[in-house]
């Protein structure tokens, strides 16, 4: 195929797309836009071992600088798009260029959502997504004695223990009745706060934000929480901005079919910013992790080199918080049954996530072997493990699939 394929968005989907298009025999031109004036990195260590000095940002790049010149990949960073025309397939740069395609992939990613809180906009306020956002906050860390996060979804606790590791006093402030409650279920959640307290940190459930000053936090309820560095975990919202303005069809980010075509025909979307039909549940879904970039953009360069695949990768995630690695494989929102295999006391165990008697997700908490097993069981169609076969530790998982 010769047709010039555009991707804007350099991170892990667009990177990954380029690639999977010169292994599926793409031989026209790829082109790769990213607004960031690098190359693309792993994004989960800015949290974690990038703050603590554990990874140097040389280490970061996700391919050799050589990757692009062998593949036959042209790369523009540090340019924007802002408007695409779908009329002529051209999209317009901030440079004042126009870049002709045929097919264009979108992996425009997500953004920090930052809330209408007085004070949000302090130089002390801080979010993460990118790198230069994790330099500011390593700066920022070396001098803080008190961080307060608000959010205590995955990302605001693990910045929590970096900083609690760090040695920095630190209070979490989460809107609701328990961390992470948007992901895993209240077993988990109670076991992560149990986590954090233990290690010195301060959580407060049920925390509205008044606002912001200088050295404070001032809760709704006039609890006054001290920090002289402030960090956003609040959550992201997808970057769906230049699909809308084309008239490319949106909710929750850029819809696609299963094949992660958008509902123009020449246009895929993947990663943070695509809603995507899910196989395992039945419900449009956005996703937010690199699995799924990852696994969408393998299925997006067969889209685009006439091959039709339908997306069905189980989704699986991770977070690294003080000696613990959560790893969750599918979605346990909705089940209606869940049985723990192990025991929370050893700080290693799974809980077992069914919906009508099929199991339909997994975490584990220091359990990769039981996390690896999840995910091949979950890849099935047909999926005989019981409740009371997931919770018998002499059963062996491996015999169901």
């Amino acid at each position: 195929m010769n047709d010039r394929i555009l991707i804007i968005g350099a991170g892990q989907a667009g990177l990954q797309l380029a690639d999977s298009l010169r292994r599926e025999g793409h031989d026209g031109e790829i082109t790769l836009i990213g607004a960031e004036n690098i190359a693309p990195y792993q994004r989960p260590p800015l949290s974690k071992a990038f703050l603590l000095d554990q990874l140097e940002e040389s280490r970061l790049p996700l391919r050799a600088d050589t990757f692009y010149d062998q593949r036959n990949i042209a790369t523009r960073f540090g340019v924007e798009v802002t408007q695409i025309d779908r009329a002529t397939k051209t999209v317009s740069l901030d440079t004042g260029e126009k870049l002709p395609y045929d097919k264009l992939a979108l992996c425009l990613g997500a953004d920090v959502f930052v809330p209408p809180i007085p004070g949000s906009d302090l130089p002390h306020v801080l979010a993460l997504r990118g790198l230069e956002d994790s330099l500011n906050l390593k700066s920022a860390l070396s001098t803080a004695q008190s961080v307060a996060v608000i959010g205590g979804g995955f990302i605001g606790l693990e910045v929590a223990a970096t900083a609690r590791k760090m040695g920095k006093a630190v209070t979490i402030l989460e809107a609701v009745d328990r961390v992470m409650k948007r992901a895993v279920s209240e077993p988990v959640s109670r076991f992560f706060e149990h986590l954090h307290r233990s290690h010195g940190s301060e959580i407060h459930l049920g925390a509205s934000i008044a606002e912001i000053s200088e050295n404070s936090v001032l809760l709704q309820d006039g609890r006054q929480i001290e920090a002289d560095l402030v960090v956003l975990g609040t959550g992201v919202r997808p970057c769906n901005a230049l699909a809308q303005q084309s008239g490319l069809a949106c909710d929750n980010g850029i819809q696609v079919d299963e094949f992660t075509r958008t509902s123009d025909p020449d246009i895929v979307a993947i990663g943070d910013c695509a809603a995507h039909p899910n196989y395992l549940t039945g419900k449009t879904l956005r996703l937010e992790s690199v699995q799924n970039a990852i696994d969408q953009a393998k299925i997006a360069a067969k889209t685009l080199t006439g091959k039709h695949e339908p997306y069905r990768a189980v989704p699986w995630f991770w977070s690294d918080q003080f000696d613990i690695k959560l790893q969750m494989a599918g979605l346990s929102a909705d089940t209606d049954q869940a049985v723990t295999r192990g025991d929370p006391a050893d700080k290693a165990f799974s809980i077992f996530y069914f919906s009508n008697g099929r199991l339909m997700a997994v975490d584990s908490i220091n359990a990769p072997a039981d996390h690896m097993a999840a995910r091949r069981i979950l890849a099935k169609d047909e999926r005989t493990l019981s409740p009371a076969l997931a919770a018998d530790l002499a059963f062996d998982l491996k015999l169901a699939f």
